[in-house]
This record gives C-alpha cells, structure tokens and sequence, in this order.
C-alpha cells in the first residue's frame, strides 16, 4: 500500500474481490437514490431555452415538485439504475490500469490521470445509450412536450408508468436514428468525462495531499477526503460542464455536430449558456463526492484481504518507532519497511528449509498427516485429560493392559489349538503303531503254522515205506 503524506491509498491487489464488488454495488446506489433529483433538473437546466421553464436550481426542484410530486423527480430512475454495471467497470478499470502504470510510474497524480480516462472512457462505451433513454425520460412533463420525444399517453390522459415509458421512447428512438440514435452523442460524452475523471482523481490526491501537510496530525484521514471530493468534483465541473451541456442537448435535441450546438449555443445565450446547470452539478455532486469519497475509501478497506489487515497494524507500529523520520521521509520509510519484511520473510522461510532438512521434518509431518486421515474413520473420542492423576493414571494405564490381556488370550488360544494339533497327531500315530502291532502278530501266528505244517509234511516224507 502505498503511502502519500500521511494518507495510505490501497492498491488492487491488496483487496477481496468479492467483499468489494458485493459492498460497491450497495453503496452505489444508494448514492444514486440521494442524487438522482438534481441530476434531472440539471439535465432540464442544460436543455431549456434560456430561462423559459426554470429559473434555477431551487425554482426547477420547487416546480418539479408541484407538477409531478416526489415521482416527477426520479423520472428514468429505473433504467438509470443499469449504470450500476458501468459504475463496477468503472472502479475495476480504474485499479487495474493504476496498476498497470505503476510499473512505470510511481507518481500518484499521473497514475490517477491515466486511470481516471481509461475508466472513463471503458464506462461511457456502456453508459451512453442508457443515458440517451433516461435523459429522454427525464424531459418527460405532463402535457407538454419538452424534449424531442413524447410517450404516448393512456385514454385516461396518464403517462404510460414504470417501463411502459420506457418501451415507448426505445421505439421512437429506433424508428427516428435506428441503433445509432442509442450512440448519439458518444463523442461529446468522452470528451466530457474522460477530462472530467482525468481531472477530479489528480486534483482528488492533490487537495487530499495540501490539507494532510496544512492540518494537525491528529486530525483524521476522513476529514480530509471529505473535503478533497467535493472540492475536486467543483472543480472538475466548472472545466467540463461546457462541454456537458453540450453533450445533454446532442442526446435530447438529436443534433449531430459538436461544433454546430456550440456555436447555436454561444449565438442564443452567449458564453453563459455554457456554465448552464452548473450549480445543479455541484449540488448533486457534493453529496455525492462526499459519500463516493469516504464510502469509497471504506469500502476498499472492508475489502481488504484479512492478512493485509495485521500488515497495515504492523507498520503503523513501524512508524510509530520511527517518527521524525517518517515525517521527513514517508516514501523512504515505506521502502525500508517493505525490504525489512521481505528479508525476514527470506530468512525465516531458509531457517524452515534448514530444520526440514535436518530434522526430516517432512517425512514427521507426511506421518502425521497419515495419522490424520486414519483418526477420521474412528468414531471413539480422542483421549483427554481430567485434571485427576488417579483417574488418567488408569484411563491411560488400562486400556494398555487390557491390550496386552487380548494379546495374551489370543497368543494362547492360538498355542491351545496347536497344542490340540499335536495331541491329536500322536493318538493317530498311536493307533497306527497299534494297527501294524495287530498286523505283524496275525502275519507271526501264520508263519508259525505254517513251519508246523511244513515240519509235519517233512516228517511224513521221512518215514520208511
């Protein structure tokens, strides 16, 4: 995060981008809400012939009011609201081309130039033609036409409401100028506020800056952005609101040339034709800037991602340690906070290294990690302390010996049944022993008779005839 005197702009990178464009969206539009009256009678301001309807700022709010009531004021708010895309191109824009030209330039007030018209310029592109539609909407005035385009009323003698209207000037527009009538005035639209941002982000920074140096310490970074947008948007006004009441009448009145208006312009109400509405511009804009301005800046810091959070904390710290220097030298003061925190970042990162080489520490943690996985399948709680040393004593020495018990049983269950094996091995080797016993008697009792038979054979033979 950069740091200009005193007052700390967070960059892109630094935010959560779904915080920041989910907060952005609300804060726009309520922005829009507060505002939307006097951008219609600016846009009535810059239109009229002189001073033929409304004699300023206060008369156009008073008369609207009594013509049309409260709805009178917020005519086209609906398809006005559409800008809210164009508004979150705008920002995101806008942060990314600051950081592209940071990588060229470090200075604040050409990085707020260049990004301020490329925003600008990236936003008219779909801005314009709902502009066109809603500028028509706002000329709109109960029996009178005030603009090029009137809707078509009801039999009752009623404006069509809501989006009825419109439909209605959608297909007048397409049927007078075709898509190109949706475009028309695009040139004067960038050439209005594409200066008009490249303006107001330089002179934003800069006032921001003169009034951090000319105002105590203590005083709040709020205050002086509080002060800074509305002073940047008076002044970006009164250099671009030529040019903007040129661009109303191009889309209103459907002319096609800058030069002409202009010259029309300077030839029925001379050079203060051009400073028309001005004063509605910077009523609308003041309110606005204001909430734009500090709502903007609190946003991004919502935003912020939460490790950035204590990162912050810790060089307000820094700086705290530092003072005088700090006064005399910010940027230096950032950069060597920045080169301290990225050494020890380097160093602690090589320590890590070291003791994971050691200490084997990754295959330690690869086992842990295993343990890990295994404990999830478990449904027993894990073990925890009581505080009594009896009841751990046992809670941890008991379950260690009823394992050993299992263990046990089974080891001798398991010598049991060999056991069992064995015994009934050596009765089938006795009942065997007992068989052959049994056979070789029967064989020994058949040789004997007959050795007797054979001898009794042998002594008849012997005998004398």
């Amino acid at each position: 995060m950069e740091d200009k005197r005193n007052i700390q702009i967070i960059e892109w990178e630094h935010l959560d981008k779904k915080k920041f464009y989910v907060f952005g969206v609300a804060m726009t539009m309520m922005i829009r809400v507060s505002v939307y009256p006097f951008t219609l009678i600016r846009t009535r301001l810059q239109v009229q012939k002189g001073k033929s309807l409304y004699h300023g700022t206060f008369d156009a709010f008073i008369k609207i009011l009594r013509a049309d009531g409260v709805t009178g004021l917020y005519r086209g708010f609906l398809v006005n609201t559409f800008t809210l895309i164009s508004g979150q191109c705008y920002v995101t824009t806008y942060e990314l081309t600051r950081k592209f030209v940071a990588d060229y330039s470090q200075s604040n007030t050409v990085k707020s130039l260049v990004a301020g018209g490329s925003a600008s310029l990236v936003a008219q592109s779909i801005t314009v033609p709902i502009d066109v539609v809603s500028q028509h909407l706002m000329m709109q005035r109960k029996g009178e036409k005030t603009g090029r385009f009137q809707v078509r009323g009801t039999p009752e003698g009623q404006g069509v409401v809501a989006f009825g209207q419109t439909k209605d000037i959608i297909r007048q527009i397409l049927r007078a100028d075709g898509l190109r009538g949706f475009y028309r005035g695009y040139v004067a639209s960038l050439l209005t506020y594409i200066p008009n941002s490249a303006v107001w982000w330089p002179f934003y920074h800069f006032y921001a800056e003169q009034l951090s140096s000319l105002c105590p310490k203590e005083c709040p970074h709020i205050v002086f952005q509080a002060i800074s947008g509305p002073l940047a948007a008076a002044t970006a006004s009164i250099l671009t609101n030529p040019m903007d009441v040129i661009r109303t009448r191009v889309q209103v009145e459907g002319k096609n040339s800058i030069i002409l208006t202009f010259r029309q312009l300077m030839a029925e109400e001379g050079p203060w034709g051009l400073m028309k509405g001005l004063s509605a511009r910077i009523i609308s804009a003041t309110p606005s800037t204001i909430v734009i301005v500090v709502g903007y800046e609190s946003l991004k810091k919502l935003s912020l991602r939460p490790e950035l959070v204590d990162s912050r904390h810790c060089y307000q710290r820094f700086t705290d340690c530092y003072k005088c220097f700090y006064q005399l030298q910010p940027e230096m003061t950032q950069r060597i906070y920045d080169k301290f925190v990225t050494q020890l970042q380097t160093s602690i990162q090589e320590e890590i290294s070291e003791i994971k080489a050691e200490g084997n520490l990754e295959a330690v943690l690869n086992a842990l990690d295993a343990i890990v996985e295994e404990s999830k399948d478990c449904k027993e709680p894990a073990w925890r302390p009581s505080g009594i040393p009896e009841k751990d004593l046992r809670s941890a020495v008991v379950p260690y010996f009823l394992q050993q018990r299992d263990a046990l049983q089974r080891r001798v269950q398991k010598q049991e049944a060999e056991n069992r094996q064995l015994a009934d091995a050596v009765l089938a080797g006795r009942r065997q022993v007992e068989e052959l016993q049994l056979q070789g008697q029967a064989r020994q009792q058949a040789w004997q008779a007959l050795h007797r038979e054979q001898k009794e054979l042998v002594a008849v033979l012997r005998e004398p005839e």
